[in-house]
């Protein structure tokens, strides 16, 4: 998408052009990771619950508990009872969290760069910079968009036959109800502190990459 936007090779593009090129990427994104975030979504409530099964029933409580033998037994069950479109299960909220995270994450990323470098041209940026502004732009990306998160999660791990949410606008009304604002942020810690470093890591090696294809 970049290429789209550049008016002369080589010439660096705006926050503002960044932003939407974010936000493109975050469509793409989007339609790839849903069906790999659903299976993950469902292993992990699965390890959750055995994990509670063995607490309130002893070992004997794990095998009622366990449904999915892996990942391709998930996609085998899915598809079995819920058909291709139950791997899309969840796009909608997949959507609404990628597509403005990838915009905050690419337009805070370019700010921050752009404010240390002084300018657009951000050629002579060391790592350190790179890494930093990286960091903060995982960070705010996911302080804004983790309530989708969190809605996004609940919708994949839902009944299919027997759904406890209509859709996502249910489950952030349920959430909000029930739990309060602290339940649209249940588990932000540890996931803003894997988001920080992680995406610092992918910005650098977005650079890196970057100047190795010109």
């Amino acid at each position: 998408m970049e290429a789209l936007f550049r008016v002369e090779p080589g010439l660096p593009l705006s926050v503002g052009q960044q932003v939407v090129c974010g936000a493109g990427a975050g469509v793409a994104v989007s339609f790839l990771t849903c069906p790999t975030e659903l299976i993950k979504c469902r292993l992990q409530a699965q390890s959750a619950l055995a994990t509670a099964s063995v607490a309130t029933l002893g070992v004997t409580g794990v095998a009622t508990s366990i449904k999915f033998n892996g990942p391709i037994d998930v996609v085998k069950h899915v598809l079995r009872y819920e058909g291709a479109r139950g791997l899309f299960k969840g796009l909608m909220p997949t959507l609404s969290r990628d597509v403005p995270g990838n915009a905050i994450a690419f337009g805070v990323y370019e700010a921050l760069k752009q404010l240390m470098a002084g300018g657009r041209d951000t050629s002579q940026l060391g790592m350190g910079a790179l890494l930093t502004s990286g960091g903060i732009a995982g960070a705010a990306c996911w302080a804004l968009i983790y309530p989708t998160d969190v809605v996004k999660s609940v919708i994949q791990i839902d009944e299919f036959h027997q759904p406890k949410y209509a859709g996502s606008i249910d489950a952030l009304k349920k959430i909000a109800t029930s739990e309060g604002f602290k339940g649209l942020y249940k588990g932000f810690c540890p996931a803003i502190v894997r988001s920080v470093p992680a995406n610092a890591t992918c910005f650098l090696a977005y650079e890196f990459t970057r100047s190795i294809l010109g």
